[in-house]
């Protein structure tokens, strides 16, 4: 990383120290939790949810929503918040259950799966506690889970915590993409990351569906029903 000029390091220090507001006006809790999710809106693909407890002592330089980050800064903070994270936690829901339960459903199920990751984690680190004592989430309220819930609107942009759960979550899910691109070449996953792009909304109408493709999500794109037509 090129090193900063002492005005732009200063600078990147405050921004960084506005975005622990409400890590600061909820401090009374030793162990508060960040939860957001990547993938809500594609085609094709899972819903991650991403769920982190920051190191108030351990600094991330650049960490911000992951929507405001190059893929580049992504793919560097994925790795130094892991390492830096009291505990994080990561959860999937594939495109199988965002059919059967719906996307929003799926995406409170990635949710739990990720806390309880991230509670799992904890409770191995400091041999007492076994879960964030609060959540802090992007915009919702996560049903079926046993823990104090703050949802913050755009949160992803004002708490570091939630951002560092936006970038766990949007790196693990880009990187799974990939892969399928490796599996299912025609469709262009790599560029898109299964987004209904012009692009992909072509390959699908030539294509037919593949296996990762949201059969609830495409119905007025295409009318190839519950077709395959690529490979599985």
């Amino acid at each position: 990383m090129r090193k900063l000029s002492e005005e732009k390091l200063k600078a990147e220090r405050e921004r960084l120290l506005k975005m622990w507001e409400f890590e600061d006006k909820y401090s009374v809790y030793s162990y508060i939790c960040g939860v957001d999710e990547a993938g809500r809106g594609p085609l094709a693909g899972p819903v991650v949810a991403g769920a982190c407890i920051l190191d108030r002592n351990e600094e991330i330089l650049f960490l911000n929503d992951s929507k405001k980050l190059s893929e580049k800064r992504r793919e560097t903070l994925f790795p130094e918040i892991m390492e830096k994270a009291v505990a994080y936690g990561i959860g999937i829901a594939g495109p199988e259950l965002v059919d059967e339960i719906n996307i929003l459903q799926a995406t409170y199920r990635a949710m739990r799966e990720a806390v309880s990751m991230c509670s799992y984690m904890l409770e191995k680190k400091t041999g007492t506690v076994s879960c964030p004592e609060l959540l802090l989430n992007d915009a919702v309220n996560i049903p079926d889970i046993n823990i104090k819930q703050i949802a913050i609107v755009h949160g992803d942009a004002r708490s570091l915590s939630i951002a560092a759960a936006s970038v766990l979550a949007k790196v693990t899910r880009d990187k799974m993409m990939l892969k399928y691109d490796e599996e299912y070449p025609e469709y262009g996953f790599a560029k898109h990351k299964g987004y209904g792009t012009k692009q992909h909304i072509e390959a699908l109408k030539k294509y037919g569906l593949c296996p990762i493709h949201r059969k609830s999500f495409i119905g007025h794109f295409t009318d190839v029903g519950g077709a395959t037509g690529a490979k599985t």
